[in-house]
């Protein structure tokens, strides 16, 4: 019996020690691959009946511990929409195709496949033929550069593979009758906040034209009783992109201070439409207002004590 024992542990030892080398290599394959690519944007004007040459660059992360084959395909460029139906700028759609991504089909990759090193860098080579007869305007369309596990799987490979992707995005400008038309939906100053740092001009612009343009967003806010400014981006406005037939929010901020009146000013601009608001800000906290509204109360009661003692006087 105890033989027995002995064997089996022995036996246990041995599968344990020849498991163990090929579970270290599995675990030690489990690290994050990662490419950058650049440009992230490629903003072009092209012309109808013309063919564009140019290329990005794929480059492996210093930190990767082993080559990385990748591949690169054309996906189109677009947004997902929220609840209310405007366009999600903060959800890209990768799959739906409209008249603004047909530039798609006009895209051809010339080194789609290859392997990059760590900290070496790749150039990806890509055409594109534009129509004679395109509508001019917008067009929208991203070249994806995904980790290609295919040759591992091929050779046999045993490892943890990690799924990576990263995009260069094109905006390209069909030159020709463009529509550059807009509008300013809503431009909202709140006129009372509890708390100051959370402070935030919102706005809602639509692009009803048929080429992308920057919105430009202006934030001023001084105190009251002062012209020196708190916060200002007047030299440097926000800008920020909106694609057409779309209508995008955003939101300004700046930190008041915790209590205390302010004038604010926001401009926004799209295209030659123009909107501003001035508007008086109260902060005042949800303690100094209990301390008004008591103050206020204490004053009542005294009046109205007061008058009660003359009448009986």
């Amino acid at each position: 019996m105890k033989r027995l024992i002995k064997t089996l542990v022995v036996g246990i030892f041995l599968l344990v020690a020849s498991v163990l080398p090929v579970l270290s290599n599995v675990f030690a394959e489990e690290v994050k691959v990662s490419m950058i690519v650049s440009p992230p944007t490629n903003k072009l004007v092209l012309l109808p009946g013309e063919t564009y040459e140019g290329y990005i660059t794929v480059t492996g992360a210093n930190q990767n511990t082993r080559d990385v084959d990748y591949i690169v395909s054309v996906k189109p460029y677009g947004l997902n929409t929220d609840a209310d139906g405007r366009a999600d700028y903060q959800s890209p759609n990768f799959e739906k195709r409209t008249n603004y991504n047909s530039i798609v089909d006009w895209i051809t990759i010339k080194n789609n496949t290859g392997t990059v090193s760590p900290n070496a860098t790749n150039k990806v080579y890509y055409s594109i033929d534009v129509p004679e007869d395109v509508a001019t305007g917008g067009q929208y369309a991203t070249l994806m550069v995904s980790q290609d596990n295919s040759k591992a799987e091929e050779d046999g490979d045993v490892r943890i593979q990690n799924i990576f992707q990263v995009a260069s995005i094109i905006y390209a400008e069909i030159t020709g009758e463009t529509r550059n038309t807009g509008e300013i939906v809503d431009n909202n100053v709140p006129a009372f906040l509890f708390d100051g740092s959370k402070f935030e001009a919102t706005s809602y612009v639509k692009n009803t034209g048929n080429v992308h343009t920057e919105a430009e967003y202006t934030l001023q806010v001084w105190p009251l009783f002062s012209g020196e400014e708190i916060c200002t981006n007047e030299e440097d406005p926000t800008k920020s992109l909106v694609f057409p037939d779309t209508e995008k929010y955003h939101a300004e901020s700046c930190s008041l201070p915790a209590v205390g009146i302010f004038n604010v000013k926001q401009t926004v601009k799209i295209f030659d439409q123009v909107s501003t608001v001035e508007r008086m800000v109260i902060v005042c906290p949800v303690w100094l207002l209990f301390i008004v509204i008591f103050a206020i109360l204490l004053a009542i009661f005294y009046v109205v004590a007061k008058a009660k003692k003359r009448k009986e006087d």
